[in-house]
Parts: structure tokens; C-alpha cells; sequence
């Protein structure tokens, strides 16, 4: 089945963005319970509002597409710190399941920085290859090889 390219993007960031948003947003409404949950892990509650800053701005920017590959490794890195400090007890159903949210946001991230590249490739702008481009793609064996790899025929010009 072949689908546009680019057809999941608008709702892959939507969704990876509204998890972010929120969660900011939660924390400023409720300072003292996030803070009291953030020192009960060592964590000093006065980071609360970097912490929401990062996410509602993080979560906003991967919505709008604004610079979307720093932000998406940036965010990648904190889902991964926040499994590390946060969802530890992995014997505790719960915060197994935290932990595995937070490993699959950090993988879709990380797809989402590759994609937001490939998006601006002058591949994807125009449906053309040019020479760099292509002889990036190929490995070194396709491009001085011709014909040795058992490839289409395509890249052998």
C-alpha cells in the first residue's frame, strides 16, 4: 500500500505535542503537588518551571513544525531523563508502563527529527534527486559497483 509521503506527519506531531502541552500546563496548575511528586525523587521543585517552560514550548514547537529536529532530540533526551529519574520501579505495573511511554516517546522522536530533515531535502522540494544526494543514499559498494549489487537497474546509470 502506498501512501503520500509525508501523510502521518501533521498527526504524529499533533499527538506527540499534546502529551508535552499538557503536561506543562498540568504542572503550572498544580505547582505544589508537582513539586512535592518531583522532591520525592530527588529532584529540587524549583526546576517545576524550566520543566514547564521545556514542555509547553518543546510540545508547541513540534506542533507548528518550528525547528523541529533540535526539538525532537531535545525531547527525545528528556523523555529518556525523566524514565531514568521518575518510573524507575519497573516491579510496579504502573510505572512499567511510564517507563515504556517514555522509551516509545524518545523512539518517535527521533523519527520525527530524521523525517523533519528529510522533509527539507531537495529530494522532497522538488521529487528530483541530484548527484549528492543520490550517492549519499547508495552505499559505497552500489556506487562503484555498478550492476554487482543485484539492485534495479535505476542506479546503475
Amino acid at each position: 500500500m502506498n501512501f503520500p509521503k509525508g501523510l502521518f506527519r501533521a498527526p504524529a506531531r499533533f499527538l506527540m505535542a499534546l502529551l508535552f502541552i499538557l503536561s506543562g500546563v498540568s504542572k503550572l496548575t498544580s505547582v505544589a503537588q508537582t513539586q512535592q511528586y518531583m522532591e520525592a525523587y530527588g529532584v529540587p521543585g524549583v526546576l517545576i518551571w524550566p520543566a514547564a517552560a521545556l514542555e509547553i514550548t518543546g510540545g508547541t514547537m513540534v506542533l507548528t513544525g518550528t525547528f523541529t529536529t533540535p526539538i525532537s532530540v531535545v525531547l527525545s533526551a528528556w523523555c529518556l531523563l525523566t524514565a531514568a529519574i521518575f518510573h524507575r520501579d519497573l516491579k510496579d505495573q504502573t510505572q512499567m508502563i511510564m517507563f515504556l511511554k517514555n522509551m516509545a516517546m524518545a523512539g518517535g522522536f527521533l523519527v520525527l527529527a530524521e523525517s523533519a530533515i528529510e522533509a527539507w531535502s531537495p529530494t522532497v522540494a522538488t521529487g528530483k534527486q541530484d548527484e549528492s544526494t543520490e550517492s549519499r543514499r547508495l552505499s559505497p559498494l552500489k556506487r562503484s559497483e555498478p550492476g554487482s549489487y543485484g539492485g534495479s537497474a535505476e542506479y546503475d546509470k
